[in-house]
């Protein structure tokens, strides 16, 4: 069987070890010198890291502690339940509040915001009820109607506490102790809260078609306290408007969604195949096909701004409209699709200034994902490995979500000291409800009680619940980064397998693809741990910078924020700067099989050694896998639009009715690009290790029969001609 590696002449030989000597190795460190025993990353191995890989299984086991112990204390039903003041849930089965699933606030007007209301911190009673109040009513109307007929008293006493039945006690003590609500509005239930009625009539809030109503000390009430009670209320209940009809849509056209994904899937498939045989024809008919894509948005963006601005009342801004759930509202606007024309003739002009400046080096990329392609012809298996990264992030994702909620449900019903009157030494006091009305607060501070706060504890478990949220999200990131780590040294080593082998594919090992999984995780878990660690630290410190930039935005300290900023862009850039380093410290590991400090190295010094190179590659690459996504994507999504639009006349009696036509349209194209993208980052770590091998080669070989090179002849002359551009 006659070898497939190259062999130059010697005038290829000199103008490589020439070329050698452009870039001095003082500041990059010395090439390799050929090693004859070398044989790529099946060789003789060694555990890497293993202190860090150590204290991964460690930490791994401690997570495992961790989401134990909180399984342990916590009670989801705390999330999914509301909780009275005495912190009993309504709707849990079982209970008394069995059939009173909903919370129903004594004075909605003493909660002064709804992040109050929500988080069950607003100072007046609260209660199970079977349903929210229809009417308006005060205790006053109910006292005097009482002594005609008993049924007001029969509905207002369902809002009252339990066991109260004493409609001619002085409404001063009722007050003073809360045994009834002064007053009673319309509500309806939302997040399982009682909440006033709103209904906005020709510009103006009412409740019930009232814009005033008194309350129980006869005093005039208008309608927009209890809007600044419940302030953002309103846009709460369009939301879940919106989001009960987003649920529907969803039910009426889940089949055609997944029909729109699988049909990514195939295309993609296909895609990659024809990219085996055609690299070249494919990758710039999907350049020109982009291209033409947007210039006909341009096109089309234009004619409707035109016609737009020439009609009345379309001048009007987005700003002016404020938030809308119809967003064909949005598309009635000419300022919308001015904003369409500018960014889509933004990313015109960007792709033609670097098709015409990069040219050269977009028909080298092209080259090296068609050499690429062959790599990946060879072992198939590679294109399905990201449904294992998937489902391993799933598993991460399920865990820290589940973890979370345990740990924010954990502790024991903390009761405090609810004053009547503001002066009271005792409020806000933590009091036990057994033995409150045996203690002299209640002397002390006429009217006071002992309600249900929130959930808490004083063990070392409940002071450092803080603590160990921080730790679940520090543990979540370092997880989901080595996962990601694991599936690039895997496919790294696949890839590797096959560049190194003399003759191809008769020399490539069986199962390239799980042996070097199996390599991964037996000998280099330490050092595809020790890189997460360091990229899930960068993560959480820009989590950290996000949070204080949230609390600050709100202040007018702008030296504040200006250091903020620096300091998200500063991590910002670290956190991609660290991404590429690992990834290419990665690809190293598969390779040689060293810790990760010694290959991150080795792989930086490498890639300055060849920065003419990099700068060909790395971008210019990324640039045409970027453009397949979209093709596929946006191609899937036309379709898409023209199905649920009604524009297939062939489909007309099969099309769902739907509320928002782009709910299904844009789940089926954010699911293909993440589908393509799934193919297509297989590709673009397949052409990263061949160009560091391919670097390799170069530095250890010199094309003679003793020192042979290991790469195709094409894929030599394909990246020589980098060094003449």
């Amino acid at each position: 069987m006659p070898s497939h590696h190259y062999t130059p002449d010697n005038s290829t030989v000199h103008s490589e070890m020439a070329r050698k000597t452009d870039v001095p190795s003082l500041y990059y460190g010395e090439p390799r010198k050929f090693d004859p025993t070398f044989r790529g990353p099946i060789c003789n191995r060694s555990c890497t890291d293993l202190f860090c890989c150590v204290i991964f299984v460690i930490v791994i086991l401690g997570y495992i502690a961790l989401g134990t112990v909180a399984w342990l204390q916590g009670d989801p039903r705390k999330v999914i339940y509301p909780t009275d003041s005495y912190g009993q849930f309504c709707g849990q089965k079982g209970t008394p509040n069995a059939k009173k699933s909903t919370l129903f606030y004594f004075n909605i007007l003493k909660c002064a915001n709804p992040a109050v209301l929500i988080n069950l911190q607003c100072p007046t009673t609260q209660m199970c009820v079977s349903k929210c109040p229809d009417k308006f009513s005060t205790y006053t109307d109910v006292q005097l109607q009482y002594q005609i007929t008993a049924a007001p008293w029969d509905y207002y006493r369902q809002f009252c506490k339990p066991g109260f039945n004493n409609p001619t006690k002085p409404i001063a003590q009722v007050l003073r102790d809360e045994d009834c609500p002064s007053m009673i509005v319309p509500s309806r239930p939302f997040l399982q809260r009682c909440f006033p009625d709103f209904i906005t009539q020709n510009g103006t809030l009412t409740v019930a078609k009232r814009t005033h109503f008194k309350d129980a000390l006869d005093t005039a009430r208008s309608v927009t306290e209890l809007r600044d009670a419940a302030n953002g209320i309103t846009g709460l209940v369009d939301a879940k408007e919106v989001g009960m009809k987003i649920v529907e849509d969803y039910a009426a056209s889940w089949n055609w969604i997944l029909i729109g994904l699988v049909m990514a899937l195939v295309v993609s498939l296909i895609f990659i195949l024809l990219l085996r045989f055609t690299a070249g024809l494919l990758l710039w008919f999907t350049i020109i096909a982009v291209i033409l894509v947007i210039a006909y948005g341009i096109w089309h963006c234009y004619l409707e701004f035109s016609l737009l601005r020439q009609q009345p009342g379309a001048d009007v801004t987005i700003v002016d409209i404020g938030f809308q759930t119809d967003v064909m509202v949005y598309l009635q606007l000419s300022q919308t699709w001015l904003i369409f024309l500018i960014a889509l003739g933004t990313i015109e002009a960007s792709i033609l200034i670097i098709l015409i400046f990069l040219r050269r080096r977009v028909r080298v990329a092209i080259a090296l994902l068609r050499e690429g392609s062959k790599a990946v012809s060879y072992i198939m298996t590679t294109l399905f490995y990201p449904i294992i990264t998937f489902l391993l992030l799933a598993v991460c994702s399920s865990y820290f979500a589940v973890t979370s909620v345990f740990l924010a449900s954990s502790g024991d019903a903390i009761y405090k000291v609810m004053a009547a009157e503001p002066n009271c030494m005792y409020a806000n006091k933590t009091c036990n409800p057994e033995t409150f009305n045996k203690t002299n607060v209640s002397k002390a501070c006429p009217g006071a009680q002992c309600t249900f706060a929130f959930y808490g504890g004083e063990t070392p478990y409940h002071r450092y619940l803080f603590i160990l949220q921080l730790s679940n999200l520090l543990i979540f990131l370092w997880l989901v980064n080595f996962t990601i780590a694991l599936g690039q040294c895997t496919l790294a080593g696949a890839f590797a397998s096959y560049y190194w082998a003399r003759r191809k594919p008769q020399d490539i090992p069986p199962c390239p693809l799980f042996s070097s999984f199996s390599r991964a995780i037996r000998y280099h878990t330490g050092s595809l741990a020790f890189g997460a660690l360091i990229l899930a630290v960068v993560q959480m410190a820009r989590i950290i910078l996000e949070y204080l930039d949230s609390k600050l935005k709100g202040a007018n300290n702008v030296a504040a924020r200006f250091v903020l900023c620096c300091l998200k862009c500063c991590f910002w850039c670290l956190e991609r700067f660290v991404k590429f380093m690992n990834r290419n410290a990665y690809i190293m590991i598969a390779i040689y099989g060293k810790g990760f400090c010694m290959s991150a190295r080795d792989a930086f010094c490498l890639l300055m050694r060849n920065v003419v190179r990099v700068a060909v590659l790395d971008r210019v690459t990324d640039f045409l896998l970027f453009l397949g996504k979209v093709l596929i994507a946006g191609s899937v999504g036309v379709i898409a639009f023209f199905f649920f639009t009604h524009k297939m006349p062939i489909f007309q009696e099969e099309v769902p009715t739907l509320h928002y036509y782009w709910v299904p349209l844009l789940t089926v194209i954010f699911g293909s690009y993440l589908i393509a993208h799934g193919f297509f980052s297989v590709y673009a770590m397949c052409v990263d290790t061949l160009f560091l091998c391919f670097c390799e080669d170069l530095e250890r070989n010199d094309g003679s029969s003793e020192k042979p090179f290991l790469m195709s002849a094409g894929l030599h002359s394909i990246l020589r001609k980098t060094d003449h551009h």
